[in-house]
């Protein structure tokens, strides 16, 4: 469970993110939209650890990214929206330091990096270079280093930017069978048909503020998401 409390962080006059309070519950799928510069990466970045922040609280499980940042960041895996990986280690090398990272076992380890390079049609280049990939192998590299050491909370920004057709539905999947076994999902996304049909809640922020949270079904009500937020983008 993340639990958002009154954060707030600037950037010299500019609030990036203003006042910011809301739960991702454990065993759903939450998404976060607005529009480019809304705060959106801020927060995430906040939430990960690697944003300090002005003021508030973000607790991971009832611990405090500001008190216990080892500890909550243990239950994590955040796969940002730009993958800069280590691009001198090949593939197979990087997923693993991130295990070693992790602590885990090399039995497990290898379970779920064959399971999720072959989801991925990684598996035959996990050998090479990371230098050598597209921005989409990338992404799934990073998907598969996070997905690797099994989180309790799985934090994406933009997750489905570069991925071909067949790599987006498989990760839904996964998203679903994750939430199943009462894990938490927090992602930001543009592609607002997506988040509408996967997601259980839905935050919108606009100039670092939260200006519509709820049930997904209850945000949009007879209106589309993308309805819902080209109308919150008009105010």
């Amino acid at each position: 469970m993340i639990e958002i409390k009154n954060l707030i962080k600037s950037y010299g006059t500019l609030k990036a993110v203003d006042d910011v309070s809301f739960n991702v519950e454990d065993g759903e799928i939450f998404a976060f939209i607005g529009h480019n510069g809304a705060g959106k990466t801020t927060t995430i970045k906040s939430i990960v650890g690697i944003n300090d922040f002005d003021s508030g609280d973000i607790l991971i499980n009832g611990k405090s990214i500001k008190t216990n940042p080892l500890e909550c960041k243990k239950e994590i895996a955040y796969v940002p929206d730009n993958p800069d990986l280590y691009e001198n280690m090949k593939a197979i090398d990087f997923i693993n330091f991130i295990c070693d990272m992790y602590e885990i076992p090399e039995n497990i380890r290898k379970e779920n990096i064959t399971k999720y390079s072959k989801m991925l049609e990684m598996e035959n280049h996990l050998n090479e270079s990371i230098s050598s990939f597209s921005h989409g192998m990338k992404q799934k590299i990073a998907l598969i280093s996070a997905l690797a050491h099994e989180p309790k909370i799985l934090i994406m920004d933009e997750p489905f930017v570069g991925l071909d057709p067949k790599a987006v539905f498989d990760l839904k999947n996964v998203m679903k069978e994750m939430c199943s076994k009462g894990k938490s999902i927090f992602f930001s996304t543009h592609i607002l048909d997506v988040a509408e049909k996967l997601c259980d809640r839905v935050a919108i922020i606009k100039n670092g503020k939260i200006v519509k949270i709820g049930n997904m079904n209850d945000i949009k009500g007879d209106e589309s998401l993308e309805q819902v937020f080209l109308e919150l983008e008009e105010k």
